[in-house]
């Protein structure tokens, strides 16, 4: 079974026995890997009979994976009593497939009856961030939210009041917490004058900002199953089976799409992955931080070899080589000059030179790119992990540059370059009006913003609509968010700025659970389950089949939650903009509405009216084949140019080069108008390795998504909390397998087990994200929070999180474990 592969830390099971086999895998194992079942004939849903007392409501699983599944709610005298999975079309994959969900949507049961579930509307009574509230009755929130609102917006302004991150419920639509700008809240802000905006995000701010200046806006690749149209793909730090695992999520793709195919796989990454484990043909460990060396270097001998397709190049592409170099640019200022060494570093990149910075042996580089300038239809993505990292706008477009030169960008088989892509249904969302307000920030400088508001400048911290901001963040709306306290980085830091309640004076958390965010918190509000109201839901990663699902009102809000329509709408009342605000419309109303503006913008003649959809709850679509990006740019660049200044993609970008001369960087800051190599704050040949030698990265966790399911007793006792280190390291620390280890680094401490494998390359380690803060009275974290860690110095042009970027030291606590 599954769960005995990793004997001793060792891979026993071959790309062959484990995936080309197909056998079916045990439910123990899939529960234990974070996986769901696969889809075999061995394998057949059997439908499952209802009890006469008992009903069966669709639901769904509404959190931030990358997909939405569908869920079955049994149902007895108003309790739910167990939750089952889609049903509904065959047991063959991307042919009417079954969206079967994983085994954290399978737990809702268990986040709906949690222990840590909010009852009532609380009020601090005691220290900002000390946890300590009173219940109060909604009209005392309701009242105390709209009176300090009020006072806000007169006293400063509106670009005081702020709309926080949050994805906790991004799969909705009246419940959608993400983009903050598409959420209920918005919309009753914009009724009232605005709120100070933002711009970018946690998950893709270092690659969305490059991919705008490269391809002319947010840029994805060919869907994750157009693999079986490829010779080869590469994967950069790409991990489905953790990042995408659900049952509509992309590991199914690609493991369906594997198993028929012949084509080769190659995992770039500094751990061994589960997307890897066993059904990769090689997997290269790689330095954090170091792809843009390794992409320079396979450039090279893509060069040097004539592997490039020049003809692409000139046709698509500006700045590759002198022939289409803008004139503005400096002489040998062209990407192909970079690599070769003609630039002003006069370094050509080598293999060797790759070599040495990027830990890979020469020859496996050389292979790589041979590998790479061969294939016919080159397969190639990058996950969101890379651009992750100090340099990750660098990463990002170095990883896109293979693919552009090979000139795969656009074909069936191909690929941009970036994150798989997916074909999407069209569904018309909850309209939030427009934001009068014209400030904007980096979502990762929320913080800067309250303490020191008048120092953000355009060139400096990336300020976009104003040249100064007129006041600092006084009012917090923090709707589906952990993100105050335990997703952004630097949680000693961001502590010590919210704990002062006269810096920003109002904090309103609207969550389900007692999280480590909402403890900070001024007014808490109890918020809806998914299961607790109707709500379309929206798939993010179909592949072929596009669904969404009309998840009904499975049960009552217990205690005294509220749905969010109803929130909004209360305080739209006591604001004097509740007919503005909801039309005249209930939260049914606007269901009906959504659904029959997408009935008549798609013209979809399958789609049922909106009765029949509530009752049958999912609705698939299919596509004959997969997503192909840019395939119409591909075909007539005329036609269809990119959103770029030249229409063409940007090797060379003159926007870039205009940035680099005027923006105030720091001297290991970089911003470039072609793609390059530079080492990272914090990264593999950082002076700080010589207190914390250890690099840490992040990783998606099968038990949680973020920081969501992160309290459920049964996924933390089933998939606990580790720190991944080698062997080689934890046996210069006296490390076993299992034992409780101090994880250190310049910003914090946290203790957590520790994973002794070689999973991952020495000198790396590894942790999960998303694990609740739990300070002891020293402030050291006891449950391995990644964010103790990390540091909130943001990215050179994104602004964006660095989260990856980590320096670290273990120290063993206490020996528990068994020989490594």
């Amino acid at each position: 079974m599954l769960y005995k592969i990793w004997d001793n830390n060792e891979c026993k099971v071959s790309r062959r026995n484990f995936v080309k086999g197909g056998t079916a895998l045990s439910t123990l194992a899939l529960a234990t890997s974070g996986m769901t079942l696969p889809f075999s004939k061995k394998v057949q849903a059997k439908e499952t009979l209802p009890k006469p007392d008992e009903k069966i409501v669709w639901s769904a699983c509404t959190i931030d994976c990358g997909s939405r599944c569908p869920l079955r709610m049994h149902v007895i005298d108003g309790e739910i009593k167990w939750v089952e999975t889609d049903n509904t079309g065959k047991d063959v994959f991307n042919h009417e497939h079954q969206v079967r969900a994983c085994l954290r949507g399978r737990s809702m049961r268990r986040r709906v009856y949690n222990p840590d579930r909010l009852k009532y509307p609380l009020k601090r009574i005691g220290k900002r961030g000390e946890g300590k509230f009173k219940r109060i009755s909604w009209d005392e929130a309701l009242d105390t939210i709209a009176a300090s609102l009020n006072k806000t917006i007169h006293e400063y302004g509106n670009d005081a009041v702020y709309i926080n991150y949050g994805t906790g419920t991004l799969g909705g639509t009246v419940t959608k917490s993400w983009s903050p700008s598409e959420t209920l809240i918005a919309r009753l802000m914009n009724l009232k004058g605005g709120y100070l905006n933002h711009y970018g995000d946690y998950s893709t701010g270092s690659l969305a900002a490059i991919s705008g200046y490269l391809y002319g806006d947010y840029m994805s690749t060919n869907g994750i199953d157009d693999i079986a149209n490829a010779d080869l793909c590469v994967f950069f730090g790409n991990n489905p089976a953790e990042t995408r695992m659900s049952g509509g999520g992309n590991i199914h793709n690609y493991m369906e799409t594997e198993k028929r195919s012949n084509t080769r796989i190659i995992v770039i990454d500094p751990r061994y992955t589960d997307t890897a484990c066993g059904r990769e043909d090689q997997w290269i460990p790689i330095r954090q931080g170091t792809d843009a060396a390794l992409c320079a270097g396979i450039a090279h001998v893509l060069i040097t070899e004539n592997k490039v397709n020049q003809d692409f190049l000139d046709k698509y592409c500006v700045g590759y080589d002198e022939k289409t170099l803008p004139s503005s640019a400096p002489k040998n200022g062209s990407y192909k000059d970079y690599i070769l060494g003609h630039g002003d570093d006069n370094t050509p990149k080598t293999p060797q030179w790759a070599s040495q910075i990027t830990g890979i042996p020469e020859d496996d580089i050389i292979k790589l790119a041979r590998e790479i300038g061969d294939a016919k239809r080159l397969y190639l993505s990058q996950g969101w992990g890379i651009q992750r990292s100090s340099n990750g706008e660098q990463a990002c477009k170095a990883v896109a540059m293979l693919p552009i030169l090979c000139g795969q960008v656009g074909l069936q088989g191909g690929s941009t370059g970036m994150r798989e892509g997916d074909h999407t249904y069209p569904f018309v969302r909850f309209p939030t009006l427009k934001n009068p307000v014209k400030a904007t920030i980096p979502f990762f400088l929320w913080t800067d913003a309250i303490t020191r508001y008048k120092e953000l400048t355009p060139t400096r911290d990336g300020l976009r609509g104003v040249e100064q901001l007129q006041n600092p963040i006084k009012f917090i709306w923090a709707y589906a968010s952990n993100t105050l306290i335990n997703q952004h980085a630097n949680i000693n830091r961001t502590k010590k700025i919210l704990e002062d309640d006269k810096a920003c004076e109002m904090i309103v958390v609207i969550e389900n659970h007692m999280t480590a965010s909402a403890k900070y918190a001024d007014i808490i509000l109890p918020d809806c389950t998914a299961s607790e109201q109707a709500d379309f839901c929206m798939d993010g990663a179909g592949g072929m089949m596009p669904y969404f699902i009309f998840a009904s009102q499975v049960i009552k809000p217990r205690f005294e939650c509220r749905p969010i329509y109803d929130i909004m709408s209360e305080l739209a009342k006591r604001l004097g903009v509740e007919q503005a605000f909801t039309e005249g419309r209930s939260q049914e109303d606007w269901l009906k509405w959504m659904y029959e503006q997408t009935r008549l913008q798609n013209n979809d003649p399958d789609l049922p009216d909106y009765e029949t959809m509530k009752s049958q709850g999912i609705y698939k679509k299919q596509y004959d084949r997969p997503f192909v990006a840019l395939e119409s740019f591909r075909k007539d660049p005329i036609a269809n140019p990119l959103g770029t200044p030249s229409g063409k993609i940007e090797i060379y970008s003159e926007q870039l080069a205009e940035i680099a001369t005027k923006w105030e960087l720091k001297d290991d800051e970089h911003i470039t108008p072609i793609s390059e190599y530079h080492p990272s704050f914090d990264g593999w040949d950082s002076p700080h390795r010589k207190q914390f030698p250890l690099q840490m990265t992040g990783f998606h966790f099968k038990g949680r998504v973020h920081s969501t399911y992160g309290n459920v007793a049964l996924l933390k006792a089933a998939i606990p909390q580790e720190i991944w280190i080698n062997p080689i390291d934890a046996g210069k620390r006296g490390i076993k397998n299992g034992d409780l280890v101090l994880v250190q680094s310049r910003f914090g401490e946290t203790q957590v087990g520790a994973k002794v494998t070689p999973r991952v390359m020495p000198g790396v380690t590894a942790m999960g994200d998303g694990a609740w803060y739990a300070p002891n009275k020293k402030g050291i974290d006891m449950n391995g929070a990644l964010n103790t860690l990390t540091n909130s110095r943001p990215t050179p042009l994104a602004k964006a999180n660095p989260s990856h970027t980590n320096l670290v030291e273990i120290t063993l606590l206490k020996s528990m474990g068994v020989e490594a």
